[in-house]
């Protein structure tokens, strides 16, 4: 093929729909607006590290310096039966992110959702006893933590451990364990690979009764020789919570406390929210009211001017506390792939990330960039 040739196939891909990022090489990027803060960070799916969503990769390696496993590496996927490992899509993705100079989050280790029935059960379909979990939980993580040693940079130990008013949640690891499930999840993945960051990871992490006991989890696992790197809070939030006091509160709880606070899921919901419900748990689910998915066939202009003011808000008071933030993830790429578009209501349509749904950046995306360019 001349060079003539290439150079006009090169034109027409980088004028498709499917190739805008090609437009946008040149232009200033997430991970080097904020190179001196914190990572930036991006849930990825099994289409982008394949390569399956050639755009979407681009995207990724363009913006991004820092990848989360979006399913593949919880519990159910990646083990789904006792003798049965499924490491393919987990490869791939710890493969992307090692070629492509990334920070690899694996998420997760110890979670009571998405993982298996017969985890928690005997042979006898009753509840597992606490030696029998224990020795799942052990041989779980080594494998898996064993397997990618190295590799995986940080992993996201223990999910959603607590509830809101701050008790450990009676979840299968607790009630078939004790309190200490949290601790010997987090011995057992130092086993495994000595050098990995290890982080426990919740939402409503900002509400105070969780705060204080978090904070006081840390410090007790600490004071017992415990390694914890880290606290992500899932930032599934909203226009309305948290209130910038509450965020900042927290934001200064951890930094009192030499914690670090790692912005783990970070999506903002547009849509109406009659229940008033503030949270992440998979398993909670609404039906759908008249007026509650009010944009199909698009985001007004007033509402994407109200989501970067948010956007930029809340970038601004992360770079505020950049001592102790260390890592933002974006949790998933564009509006068309996010999981919120069916959380905590099926089959509506939500705009919550930086990029829509034909990867172009956004209104919130510049608001971004905006935070960072102020506070040079």
């Amino acid at each position: 093929m001349n060079i003539r040739l290439q150079k006009f196939i090169a034109t027409i891909v980088c004028l498709t729909a499917l190739s805008v990022v090609c437009t946008k090489l040149g232009t200033p990027t997430l991970k080097k607006a904020y190179q001196k803060d914190f990572l930036m960070g991006v849930a990825v799916n099994p289409a982008i590290v394949s390569g399956r969503d050639s755009t979407a990769a681009e995207i990724v390696k363009t913006q991004f310096n820092s990848i989360t496993s979006e399913n593949v590496m919880k519990f159910g996927p990646i083990h789904p039966r006792p003798d049965e490992y499924n490491f393919k899509p987990a490869d791939e993705f710890v493969e992307f992110g090692v070629k492509n100079g990334m920070f690899v989050i694996g998420h997760t280790l110890v979670w009571h959702s998405q993982t298996p029935r017969w985890v928690f059960q005997d042979e006898e379909g009753q509840p597992a006893g606490r030696d029998t979990l224990l020795t799942r939980m052990q041989d779980h993580i080594r494998t898996v933590v064993g397997r990618y040693k190295g590799r995986v940079r940080g992993w996201d130990v223990v999910n959603e451990a607590f509830a809101d008013d701050g008790t450990l949640r009676n979840s299968p690891w607790y009630n078939g364990i004790g309190d200490d499930f949290i601790r010997k999840a987090f011995e057992y993945a130092h086993e495994a690979d000595p050098d990995a960051e290890l982080y426990y990871n919740d939402y409503n992490v900002w509400k105070p009764e969780k705060t204080a006991a978090v904070i006081q989890m840390v410090k007790d696992l600490r004071a017992n020789g415990v390694r914890v790197d880290g606290v992500g809070e899932q930032a599934h939030w909203a226009f309305k919570y948290p209130t910038h006091e509450e965020l900042e509160a927290t934001l200064r709880a951890f930094r009192e406390a030499g914690i670090r606070l790692l912005i783990t899921e970070m999506d903002v919901s547009v849509l109406p929210n009659p229940w008033d419900y503030q949270g992440a748990d998979i398993g909670t689910r609404f039906d759908q009211l008249p007026g509650t998915n009010p944009y199909t066939e698009g985001l007004p202009d007033s509402v994407q001017t109200k989501l970067a003011a948010r956007y930029g808000e809340l970038f601004s008071m992360f770079l505020d506390y950049s001592d102790i933030v260390d890592r933002v993830t974006l949790w998933g790429l564009d509006d068309g792939h996010s999981w919120l578009n069916h959380f905590p209501v099926r089959g509506r349509t939500n705009y919550p990330l930086l990029f829509d749904r034909k990867y172009q950046p956004k209104p919130a995306f510049d608001a971004v960039m905006e935070a960072a360019k102020a506070k040079q």
